[in-house]
């Protein structure tokens, strides 16, 4: 059962997986880290009923979704194939509508690129008036320097980068929350992964000052 919306951070969150594909798995830097971020926060948010959407960039020359995520996206609310670099296409789109007309949701990202389709995914997102949330262990690049640029023009643009554990209790808001349990178990447990990832992702410098300097 999910929480009481009283007890929730977040009253509209969502969960979108940008392009994690087999295809860039040799190519991209610490993806296993990326990952095994993605899939703890995709448990998380079957934890807490968050609904979540993914993209793949040309599937039919670049594959599906890893196989370590998939057994997390059945219930997906859209799955949506792409040549935009953006995630804000098709039926995804449709259901974040400009603020104008909708409800503004809080989206957190994760995925490759950071700095091309992470990144013109936030910057749509924030331009339809909705609240961005980039998790830091959770988006890399093939080059480890584009990292800590993404993140800082995305941060200045209006995005929050943050971390997993930080988004996860944030979104639940409460420890009296009925899944706070099942969450502490998940935390724990990814824990040795979530410090891997940390120091893997955010542990280097960068032409820009280190990945670390950005968050």
């Amino acid at each position: 059962m999910a929480a009481p919306s009283s007890q929730r951070r977040f009253q509209n969150p969502a969960v979108f997986v940008c392009d994690i594909q087999e295809a860039f798995r040799k190519s991209i830097f610490e993806f296993d880290k990326v990952v095994k971020t993605t899939s703890k926060l995709l448990r998380a948010a079957t934890i807490l009923q968050i609904p979540i959407y993914v993209t793949t960039q040309n599937r039919a020359r670049l594959g599906d979704t890893v196989a370590e995520l998939q057994p997390y996206l059945a219930g997906a609310g859209a799955d949506a194939d792409k040549t935009r670099f953006s995630m804000y296409v098709g039926p995804i789109a449709a259901q974040f509508p400009s603020t104008a007309t909708g409800t503004a949701r809080e989206v957190v990202i994760v995925g490759i690129e950071a700095h091309i389709c992470v990144t013109q995914t936030a910057l749509d997102l924030l331009a339809a008036g909705h609240r961005v949330y980039v998790l830091a262990d959770g988006v890399s690049s093939s080059s480890r320097e584009e990292v800590g640029v993404a993140l800082a023009r995305l941060r200045q643009a209006g995005a929050v980068v943050t971390t997993s554990e930080s988004w996860i209790y944030e979104c639940m808001g409460d420890a009296s929350a009925g899944e706070f349990k099942e969450i502490v178990k998940l935390v724990k447990e990814t824990g040795p992964d979530s410090k891997a990832a940390l120091q893997g992702l955010l542990g280097g410098s960068s032409s820009s000052g280190g990945i670390r300097s950005s968050i």
